[in-house]
Protein backbone atom coordinates (compact mmCIF):
# COMPACT_ATOMS: atom_id res chain seq x y z
CA UNK A 1 0.00 0.00 0.00
CA UNK A 2 1.48 3.37 -0.97
CA UNK A 3 0.12 6.78 -0.25
CA UNK A 4 1.14 10.38 -0.53
CA UNK A 5 1.86 10.69 3.20
CA UNK A 6 2.85 8.46 6.11
CA UNK A 7 2.10 9.13 9.75
CA UNK A 8 4.12 7.64 12.58
CA UNK A 9 1.62 7.68 15.42
CA UNK A 10 3.24 7.29 18.83
CA UNK A 11 0.98 6.74 21.83
CA UNK A 12 1.48 6.58 25.56
CA UNK A 13 -0.91 5.29 28.21
CA UNK A 14 -3.23 8.20 28.91
CA UNK A 15 -6.88 9.07 28.52
CA UNK A 16 -7.81 9.19 24.86
CA UNK A 17 -5.71 6.16 23.92
CA UNK A 18 -8.94 4.17 23.61
CA UNK A 19 -10.12 6.56 20.85
CA UNK A 20 -6.93 6.71 18.76
CA UNK A 21 -8.22 4.21 16.20
CA UNK A 22 -11.49 6.01 15.54
CA UNK A 23 -10.18 9.58 15.84
CA UNK A 24 -6.75 9.35 14.15
CA UNK A 25 -5.97 6.02 12.53
CA UNK A 26 -9.23 5.57 10.64
CA UNK A 27 -9.57 9.19 9.41
CA UNK A 28 -5.98 9.36 8.16
CA UNK A 29 -6.15 5.97 6.44
CA UNK A 30 -9.46 7.03 4.84
CA UNK A 31 -7.71 10.19 3.59
CA UNK A 32 -5.07 8.09 1.84
CA UNK A 33 -2.33 8.18 4.46
CA UNK A 34 -0.24 5.24 5.56
CA UNK A 35 -0.36 5.04 9.36
CA UNK A 36 2.15 3.11 11.47
CA UNK A 37 1.56 2.95 15.23
CA UNK A 38 4.21 2.56 17.93
CA UNK A 39 3.23 2.59 21.59
CA UNK A 40 4.88 2.60 24.99
CA UNK A 41 4.89 -0.75 26.82
CA UNK A 42 2.07 0.31 29.16
CA UNK A 43 0.01 1.65 26.26
CA UNK A 44 0.46 -1.73 24.57
CA UNK A 45 -1.12 -3.46 27.56
CA UNK A 46 -4.00 -0.97 27.54
CA UNK A 47 -4.64 -1.44 23.82
CA UNK A 48 -4.49 -5.22 24.11
CA UNK A 49 -6.93 -5.22 27.03
CA UNK A 50 -9.34 -3.11 24.95
CA UNK A 51 -8.84 -5.14 21.75
CA UNK A 52 -7.76 -1.93 20.02
CA UNK A 53 -4.36 -3.21 18.93
CA UNK A 54 -6.03 -5.75 16.62
CA UNK A 55 -8.34 -3.08 15.20
CA UNK A 56 -5.40 -0.76 14.53
CA UNK A 57 -3.44 -3.53 12.81
CA UNK A 58 -6.40 -4.49 10.61
CA UNK A 59 -6.95 -0.87 9.59
CA UNK A 60 -3.31 0.04 8.97
CA UNK A 61 -1.95 -3.25 7.69
CA UNK A 62 1.05 -2.82 10.00
CA UNK A 63 1.84 -4.30 13.39
CA UNK A 64 1.49 -2.08 16.45
CA UNK A 65 5.07 -1.85 17.67
CA UNK A 66 6.15 -1.60 21.27
CA UNK A 67 9.47 -3.44 21.20
CA UNK A 68 12.60 -2.93 19.12
CA UNK A 69 13.29 -5.29 16.26
CA UNK A 70 16.02 -7.90 16.53
CA UNK A 71 19.42 -7.34 14.90
CA UNK A 72 19.19 -8.08 11.20
CA UNK A 73 15.41 -7.65 11.04
CA UNK A 74 14.02 -5.02 8.72
CA UNK A 75 11.61 -2.43 10.06
CA UNK A 76 7.98 -3.50 9.80
CA UNK A 77 6.98 0.16 9.37
CA UNK A 78 7.47 2.43 6.35
CA UNK A 79 9.50 5.63 6.20
CA UNK A 80 7.62 8.34 8.10
CA UNK A 81 6.69 11.82 6.84
CA UNK A 82 5.37 13.11 10.19
CA UNK A 83 5.38 11.85 13.76
CA UNK A 84 2.46 12.57 16.08
CA UNK A 85 2.73 11.74 19.77
CA UNK A 86 -0.89 11.44 20.90
CA UNK A 87 -1.68 11.12 23.73
CA UNK A 88 1.60 12.04 25.39
CA UNK A 89 1.82 11.68 29.16
CA UNK A 90 3.87 14.11 31.23
CA UNK A 91 6.45 11.33 31.54
CA UNK A 92 6.62 10.87 27.77
CA UNK A 93 6.96 14.61 27.17
CA UNK A 94 9.76 14.88 29.76
CA UNK A 95 11.65 11.93 28.33
CA UNK A 96 11.39 13.19 24.75
CA UNK A 97 12.54 16.66 25.82
CA UNK A 98 15.54 15.16 27.61
CA UNK A 99 16.35 12.65 24.86
CA UNK A 100 15.61 9.61 27.01
CA UNK A 101 14.80 6.84 24.56
CA UNK A 102 14.14 3.93 26.91
CA UNK A 103 11.46 2.23 24.82
CA UNK A 104 10.70 1.83 21.11
CA UNK A 105 8.12 4.62 21.01
CA UNK A 106 10.49 7.15 22.52
CA UNK A 107 13.41 5.91 20.41
CA UNK A 108 11.51 6.66 17.20
CA UNK A 109 10.61 10.20 18.25
CA UNK A 110 14.01 11.04 19.78
CA UNK A 111 15.74 9.88 16.59
CA UNK A 112 13.37 11.97 14.49
CA UNK A 113 14.09 15.07 16.58
CA UNK A 114 17.82 14.44 16.27
CA UNK A 115 17.61 13.93 12.52
CA UNK A 116 15.49 17.06 12.07
CA UNK A 117 14.05 15.77 8.82
CA UNK A 118 10.36 15.22 9.63
CA UNK A 119 7.83 17.33 11.49
CA UNK A 120 6.81 16.20 14.96
CA UNK A 121 3.48 17.05 16.60
CA UNK A 122 2.91 16.39 20.31
CA UNK A 123 -0.32 16.58 22.29
CA UNK A 124 0.54 16.59 26.01
CA UNK A 125 -2.36 14.87 27.76
CA UNK A 126 -1.65 16.44 31.13
CA UNK A 127 -3.50 18.12 33.95
CA UNK A 128 -2.90 21.36 35.86
CA UNK A 129 -0.77 19.64 38.51
CA UNK A 130 1.60 18.33 35.83
CA UNK A 131 1.89 21.82 34.38
CA UNK A 132 2.76 23.29 37.78
CA UNK A 133 5.67 20.88 38.23
CA UNK A 134 8.77 23.13 38.14
CA UNK A 135 10.48 21.29 35.26
CA UNK A 136 7.40 21.24 32.99
CA UNK A 137 7.85 24.59 31.27
CA UNK A 138 11.48 23.79 30.58
CA UNK A 139 10.46 20.56 28.84
CA UNK A 140 8.02 22.44 26.63
CA UNK A 141 10.64 25.09 25.85
CA UNK A 142 13.18 22.41 24.88
CA UNK A 143 10.71 20.75 22.54
CA UNK A 144 9.72 24.03 20.92
CA UNK A 145 13.39 24.96 20.44
CA UNK A 146 13.85 21.64 18.62
CA UNK A 147 11.00 22.53 16.24
CA UNK A 148 8.38 20.27 17.79
CA UNK A 149 4.83 21.54 17.31
CA UNK A 150 2.92 21.35 20.58
CA UNK A 151 -0.85 21.19 20.67
CA UNK A 152 -1.08 22.89 24.03
CA UNK A 153 -2.81 25.83 25.66
CA UNK A 154 -6.12 26.96 27.06
CA UNK A 155 -7.43 27.67 23.58
CA UNK A 156 -7.22 23.99 22.64
CA UNK A 157 -7.14 22.00 25.91
CA UNK A 158 -7.81 23.92 29.14
CA UNK A 159 -6.02 22.13 31.94
CA UNK A 160 -8.02 20.68 34.80
CA UNK A 161 -7.12 19.48 38.27
CA UNK A 162 -6.27 15.78 38.67
CA UNK A 163 -9.30 13.47 38.44
CA UNK A 164 -11.68 16.39 37.91
CA UNK A 165 -12.55 15.71 34.26
CA UNK A 166 -12.68 11.95 33.67
CA UNK A 167 -13.82 10.92 30.21
CA UNK A 168 -13.25 14.37 28.74
CA UNK A 169 -12.66 13.96 24.99
CA UNK A 170 -9.38 15.08 23.52
CA UNK A 171 -9.38 17.94 20.99
CA UNK A 172 -9.31 15.51 18.09
CA UNK A 173 -10.10 18.11 15.42
CA UNK A 174 -7.21 20.32 16.53
CA UNK A 175 -4.89 17.31 16.63
CA UNK A 176 -5.84 16.21 13.10
CA UNK A 177 -5.50 19.80 11.83
CA UNK A 178 -2.03 20.16 13.41
CA UNK A 179 -0.81 16.95 11.80
CA UNK A 180 -2.09 18.05 8.39
CA UNK A 181 -0.56 21.51 8.81
CA UNK A 182 2.80 20.08 9.87
CA UNK A 183 3.14 18.12 6.64
CA UNK A 184 1.55 20.65 4.33
CA UNK A 185 -0.75 20.07 1.38
CA UNK A 186 -0.48 16.96 -0.75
Amino acid sequence: MTSARSLGLVCSAAGGLEDVHDQLVEPFVAAGWTVAVTVTPTARRWLAALGEDDRIERTTGYPVRSAPRMPGETSPHPEIDCYAVVPATANTVAKIALGIADNQALTSVCEAIGAGTVPIVVFPRVNAAHARQPAWQGHLDLLRSAGVHLIYGDDVWPLHEPRSAPGRPLPWGAIRDAIQAAVGPF
